[in-house]
């Protein structure tokens, strides 16, 4: 069966889609068969993404190791089952179709509390959360004091987790391997980035979630996405010398990677 990777957070600009598209590509470039799903129905950030690099990929010629995008497929309302819900069935329909031909099925979530995202989220074997630097990021996941140095209780985020945790459990699934990601770190040792670090640490032995690092800030994911490009295909693309910040770029993904620890996976980029 498919390894399924959840990329969600219940806030809008945390880089979701950024981090599934530099997952899902990295994936397809160490040779596994990757599937991919965006369930914002909106707004389809990492679909679009897909699709960007797909009609780069056809004007310029090149072969670039890609994930395959899917539409969650429509379902006749008239054929569900009394009380059953049409979303749970377009995306039960969509994982049961793409299991067989894939190694891992990247889910990319919206930054916001949907039925989609709740189911999505009971079926992850891996979760990845992005989560900006700030304690209004923070603030999803638990209330803290007014000086930011004592974890209240968790948050609306981390409740909807700890149901799909419970879900899981009583259909004798495995437990999820929820990974925070701190995205946006800033370069000083500032006071609120400690005061970040030492909630997290708090926060992850409470409820049960892994930290990774995540992507600093840089211009270069900006100029990435209208061509459906990432941080492993500048050289295919012709950029023979990466700068300074392109290669901190690749490395942060790196271990990244390295620190999803997911299953038959070497990180060999």
């Amino acid at each position: 069966m498919a390894h399924i990777i959840v990329v969600g957070n219940e806030k809008g600009g945390a880089g979701k889609s950024t981090v599934s598209m530099h997952v899902a590509t990295a994936l397809a470039r160490m040779g596994h068969q990757i599937s991919a799903l965006d369930l914002d129905l909106r707004q389809k950030t990492f679909g679009r993404y897909v699709d960007n690099r797909q009609a780069f990929i056809q004007k310029s010629g090149l072969d670039l190791p890609s994930p395959h995008y899917h539409d969650l497929p429509e379902v006749d309302q008239s054929n569900l089952k009394p009380g059953e819900n049409v979303y749970d069935r377009r995306l039960s329909e969509a994982v049961a179709q793409l299991e067989p031909d894939s190694d891992f099925i990247v889910i990319d979530c919206p930054g916001s509390h949907t039925r989609l995202s709740q189911v999505a989220h009971s079926l992850a074997d891996t979760l990845i959360t992005p989560l900006n630097d700030s304690f209004v990021d923070f603030d999803l996941l638990a209330h803290v004091d007014a000086e930011a140095t004592k974890v209240l209780k968790p948050s609306v985020y981390s409740e909807m987790v700890w149901n799909a945790r419970q879900l899981r459990a009583q259909a004798g699934l495995k437990p999820i391997d929820w990974i925070v990601v701190r995205n946006r770190l800033g370069a000083q040792q500032m006071v609120n980035k400690k005061k970040m670090g030492a909630a997290l640490d708090n926060l992850a032995k409470r409820i049960g979630f892994r930290i990774a690092p995540g992507f600093n800030e840089r211009v270069i994911f900006r100029e990435l996405f209208p061509r459906g490009l990432t941080l492993l295909d500048l050289k295919d693309v012709g950029v023979k010398q990466l700068n300074i910040s392109n290669v901190a770029a690749r490395q942060e993904l790196r271990d990244l990677m390295k620190a999803l620890k997911l299953p038959g996976v070497d990180v060999n980029f």
